[in-house]
């Protein structure tokens, strides 16, 4: 029988536990960071910045983890979705080699702040494979080997043979490990960083967006629910839910989950725990959660008359990578937008005296985020841009980005409906 998708929405938010309590905004406020956007960069640049002693605030404007924190796959992967070497074919070979060094590290230093801080949000440090979807992927697979391991990362190539007993999968034709990834829930790591910043000091006020911004010269004033916030330093950290048109394309990704499964059924489903996700250009993902839930994802948004093709592709996809699994009900449906640039690299904005925008993560955003979030910090703080990842530009825009981001929700649902349809595998 057939299974029926998306009652009940967002897995995340259902399990992150209890919300972060926070107060109303209900005076002036004068402090040395704002941070505007409450998810993985601006929270990290919150509690470090608070940890440093430094009087901070942050403004949400709906709930902490409201937008793409709250709503991605939950992989903690160390660097970008591009390979190392077009990082660095893209940057330049000692700016490239900078930024893999740098994000290399990210998966440390989420882990850390888990452990440091006691966040209760699932985290397992037990890799990421990233499978070849078709014979035709092992290819690329063996290309980034190659471009990790001449870097020093510790990746591992497995044969089709080795990936399917990796993941239980019989769809998978090969895997590339990454010992140095994991997985969380991110909603619930996001509420974690959320209540260690409060912890820190800082100021967090949800439910309200930051409203018209002015430079005095040396301070920021921002308006916000009738009240001014005055900040030596400011960070917009609200990445592909900003209000900035021509930043970045918008591109969405969408998930479904079944209900906990017996172990008879999951024993045999990434008995290891590792996260996972695909070669295939319309890239799609799968892995389980702590209760027991197998996860699948993709490309495509769920808002449209067009997104019943996505529910039922999830349903074969599911199917396909477990068969034992087929006709199983998904029962939690929800999507995230991802802040895509043309060429997939991230960018630090620099506006005003202090303040910088982070954005363009390209669904790399809770290692990349969280550094990048510290590196705001401490930058916005001291006025020194050494430590920041990236050199920041004074303004950057792409043309188009409303023609892209119809063209890549209009081939996401042509590819899952050749597939529905058996044209593609």
């Amino acid at each position: 029988m057939a299974g029926t998708a998306g009652g009940k929405g967002n897995l995340w938010s259902a399990t992150a536990g209890p919300a972060v309590e926070t107060a109303p905004l209900s005076e002036d406020l004068t402090v040395d960071l704002l941070v505007v956007g409450g998810g993985f960069t601006g929270l990290s640049a919150a509690l470090h910045a608070a940890q440093s002693g430094a009087r901070v605030c942050v403004l949400e404007a709906e709930e902490v983890g409201h937008g793409g924190s709250g709503r991605n796959v939950g992989l903690v992967n160390a660097g970008l979705w591009l390979p190392p070497g077009e990082v660095a074919k893209i940057m330049g070979e000692r700016a490239g080699a900078r930024l893999n060094a740098i994000l290399a590290g990210g998966p440390d230093l989420v882990f850390d702040l888990i452990e440091r801080h006691d966040i209760a949000c699932e985290a397992v440090r037990n890799g990421t494979l990233h499978c070849a979807h078709a014979p035709a992927g092992l290819s690329d697979l063996e290309r980034r080997h190659a471009q990790l391991t001449a870097i020093g990362a510790p990746v591992t190539l497995l044969s089709a043979e080795e990936a399917r007993a990796r993941t239980g999968s019989p769809a998978v034709h090969g895997a590339l490990f990454d010992p140095r990834a994991g997985t969380v829930q991110p909603k619930a790591y996001a509420r974690g960083l959320a209540r260690a910043a409060q912890a820190a000091g800082a100021i967090i006020v949800q439910g309200l967006p930051a409203g018209r911004r002015q430079s005095t010269g040396d301070r920021w004033v921002v308006e916000a629910g009738g009240h001014r916030i005055t900040s030596r330093a400011l960070i917009e950290a609200t990445n592909a839910y900003g209000q900035t048109p021509g930043r970045f394309t918008p591109m969405h990704f969408f998930q479904m989950a079944t209900a906990p499964l017996p172990e008879e059924l999951l024993k045999d489903v990434l008995p290891g725990l590792e996260g996972c996700w695909d070669t295939a250009l319309v890239m799609s993902s799968f892995r389980r959660d702590a209760a027991g839930r197998v996860i699948v994802g993709a490309i495509g948004a769920l808002d449209h008359l067009a997104s019943g093709v996505h529910q039922a592709w999830a349903q074969r996809k599911l199917a396909r990578l477990f068969p034992q699994l087929a006709g199983q009900p998904l029962e939690h449906a929800w999507h995230g937008r991802i802040a895509s640039t043309a060429d997939h690299l991230p960018r630090i904005e620099r506006f005003g005296v202090r303040g910088y925008a982070a954005y363009g993560y390209s669904g790399r955003g809770i290692g990349t985020g969280t550094l990048f979030g510290k590196a705001l910090a401490q930058a916005a703080l001291s006025a020194e841009e050494a430590a920041l990842p990236l050199v920041p530009v004074p303004a950057y825009a792409e043309k188009m980005t409303a023609a892209r981001a119809l063209y890549y929700e209009t081939g996401a649902v042509t590819m899952h409906g050749l597939e529905l349809a058996g044209v593609k595998g």
